[in-house]
């Protein structure tokens, strides 16, 4: 899956925003934190869920299924606003 072409990944003052063109059919405007950004980063290459996970285990310390259950929740979040190409 790969982040979809009709959105720009911004960092402002620390903060993650992710905001669509005006091709996409998403309005509004997505803020987050460096996870996210990171997140976005990698899936900017494109990536697996499984490839996506084992990068940011790398990344960060996290109790066991804490990495797992956030990138499920972003990956919804992203599939529910147009934001991924799969």
């Amino acid at each position: 899956m790969k982040l979809n072409k009709n959105f720009l990944l911004h960092n402002v003052n620390g903060q993650t925003v992710l905001v669509p063109t005006g091709k996409a059919d998403f309005s509004g405007v997505v803020q987050g934190n460096q996870t996210l950004g990171d997140i976005l980063e990698i899936l900017k290459g494109g990536a697996t869920e499984e490839e996506l996970t084992a990068a940011l285990k790398e990344r960060y310390d996290a109790p066991e299924g804490a990495v797992e259950k956030d990138v499920k929740k972003v990956l919804a979040g992203l599939r529910k606003i147009g934001a991924l190409d799969e």
